[in-house]
């Protein structure tokens, strides 16, 4: 076994790229992506910081809650986290921005990239008002690049299929998992506990 240190010997491992899949980037939003958008309740959101160092933050809500108030720009919602803020924080050292977007039942998966910045304007936060709760920011993202990526993915991970679905006792609580790993004492809510307060906070 070696370490592959140079792209051509990279390149000589696989096969080359399909023409398909090298000229698919588009430096727009199509009718495809823009439909995909919109059937989409769930995304992945890539930043980094000033360092390099790279965080992955999921994003949700109903289907269609990203907004595209034109085929350069999508618009997110920054709903009630954990205010770590590591996404929002990185977008401020380094605008560089990856999302992968999913659409429950559909293997195929949308890729986008663009630079981002953070927006608190009144006008923008209220389009995404939801049981009269404004979120705090939204993101905005001018798009470089857009392609649709192929189901390998989700095909080999069967992540639709019923029958792959764990029942969540497989785990123990989130609560339970972070006490174990940080060590602090403190009370330990059941999944049930857990979700119950997190409905009260979704907005």
């Amino acid at each position: 076994m070696a370490k592959i240190e140079t792209v051509e010997a990279l390149r000589a491992i696989y096969k080359p790229v399909h023409e398909r899949a090298r000229q698919k980037e588009i430096p727009v939003l199509d009718q495809h992506c823009r439909r995909f958008i919109e059937l989409s309740p769930f995304l992945l959101l890539a930043t980094h910081n000033a360092d390099g160092v790279v965080d992955i933050s999921p994003r949700g809500d109903g289907p269609g809650f990203v907004a595209m108030p034109d085929d350069k720009t999508l618009l997110i919602p920054d709903r009630p986290g954990n205010n770590r803020l590591d996404s929002l924080q990185n977008i401020l050292e380094n605008p560089t921005v990856s999302v992968i977007f999913l659409v429950p039942g559909v293997d195929e998966t949308l890729r986008i990239r663009g630079r981002a910045e953070v927006r608190d304007d009144e006008e923008l936060r209220t389009g995404f008002e939801v049981q009269k709760r404004l979120p705090a920011t939204v993101i905005r993202i001018a798009i470089d690049t857009a392609f649709l990526h192929c189901a390998k993915a989700l095909m080999r991970s069967r992540l639709w299929d019923p029958a792959a679905v764990n029942d969540r006792s497989v785990l123990p609580s989130l609560g339970q998992m972070i006490k174990d790993q940080i060590g602090i004492d403190m009370p330990v809510e059941s999944q049930e506990e857990m979700v119950a307060r997190y409905k009260e906070a979704l907005y």
